[in-house]
């Protein structure tokens, strides 16, 4: 009986499959050309229990409707921001976009506008210069925040420098392009030895002080306020972008999740945690082409991943905060501030900025940039040019 049983399954898994009739209905996963949708577009839409979802892709290769206002799509924008407006993220053949080696190949050799490698002590960074070192209006030092790169102030720097001040942005030692040290044995990534490092960068820059302060972001982003408190004589002004500026400041979900053993090594190797921060705290997406210089750095290596890992679990936010909101009151601090705030930050609320400038009402001055978030010189240039030129000049 048992043989003839195995005789008989081993002959129903050899049988032939079934022959479908040609005109057996429709699979549940259908592709519509010129559909309802309208002319030019495609339409994949998914039937399931009389639940249906559609996503749109505008396909068409009309020159002219870039200048029209496009409908809600969710892997676009709808936006007038002039930087952004054209920001598109599906492909019209996901599949061109290709792999890891063919995308490396396609970018390598983006984002590095205005920059050079320079050795300082045991590490080499990247930094962006425009205009002349003997400028008449001084020198501007850009300072980004975490998980980003000096990248965001390319068009800062360029206009800037057309009115004749000098800038200067460095990727921080772990970011961008500057070199990414091996935790535990060449940087550990705390605070004092993000401040050391700076001060060695700044002197074989030959940057003179007092200057002009530019700040930006989280985590490292912070330490450059917290090395300013540090070094008020050095500093002429202080311009303060987007940044945790209070103990009641929100932590992004990015650096809780990294502070998560196991969990945080996952999570550091995400090719596209930086774009997607980025993305996260603005009203916009960003471009293809600026995507892929913030996706560079994480796709190249492990490297930048695992040093913003260390550096996310060296900070303690809450005290970094704590004396950030300490150090800036109008008992402590005697120079010019500007707090030029994108009021769409998904981060941090308005009120951080708001609560900030009340306690050193004298120096602090709040511009509130309308359309922007939490990386303004990303967002809108434009209006945080028009923010740093009255206050500088």
């Amino acid at each position: 009986m048992a043989a003839a049983a195995s005789a008989s399954a081993w002959k129903t898994l050899l049988a032939p499959p079934p022959k479908l009739p040609l005109s057996s209905p429709p699979l549940p996963f259908t592709k519509i050309i010129n559909g309802d949708s309208g002319s030019g577009s495609r339409v994949w839409s998914t039937r399931r229990r009389r639940r249906a979802a559609k996503v749109v892709a505008n396909a068409s290769d009309n020159k002219n409707d870039e200048d029209k206002t496009p409908s809600f799509n969710p892997f676009g924008f709808v936006t007038d921001n002039p930087s952004s407006r054209s920001a598109i993220q599906l492909p019209e053949n996901p599949a061109e976009d290709g792999n890891v080696g063919q995308m490396l190949y396609r970018i390598e050799d983006k984002g590095k506008d205005y920059g050079r490698y320079i050795k300082s002590g045991d590490f080499v960074w990247f930094v962006r210069e425009t205009g002349s070192p003997d400028s008449r209006r001084g020198t501007i030092v850009f300072l980004h925040g975490a998980p980003t790169q000096s990248y965001s102030y390319r068009v800062v720097m360029s206009q800037m420098s057309d009115v004749g001040f000098h800038c200067i942005a460095p990727d921080w030692l772990g970011f961008g392009f500057s070199d990414k040290p091996f935790a535990g044995h060449e940087f550990d990534y705390t605070e004092k030895e993000f401040h050391d490092e700076l001060d060695k960068l700044l002197e074989i820059l030959g940057v003179q002080p007092p200057f002009l302060l530019v700040v930006q972001g989280f985590l490292v982003g912070s330490y450059g306020l917290t090395w300013a408190l540090k070094n008020p004589s050095r500093i002429s002004k202080l311009v303060i972008l987007n940044s945790p500026l209070t103990v009641s400041s929100p932590i992004p979900g990015l650096f809780q999740k990294l502070r998560i053993p196991l969990y945080g090594e996952f999570t550091c190797q995400n090719a596209v945690m930086a774009e997607r921060f980025i993305e996260a705290g603005s009203p916009y997406v960003l471009k293809l082409d600026k995507a892929d210089v913030y996706r560079l750095p994480y796709l190249s290596s492990s490297g930048p991943g695992f040093a913003l890992l260390e550096a996310a679990r060296k900070i303690n936010f809450r005290d970094v905060s704590s004396r950030i909101a300490a150090g800036f009151t109008s008992e402590s601090w005697d120079k010019p501030i500007l707090v030029a705030w994108g009021v769409a930050d998904k981060y941090l609320p308005q009120s951080v900025a708001e609560e900030f400038r009340k306690v050193n009402p004298e120096m602090v001055k709040l511009k509130l940039i309308e359309g922007a978030g939490h990386m303004p010189q990303e967002d809108w240039p434009e209006k945080v040019i028009d923010a740093l030129r009255p206050f500088f000049l």
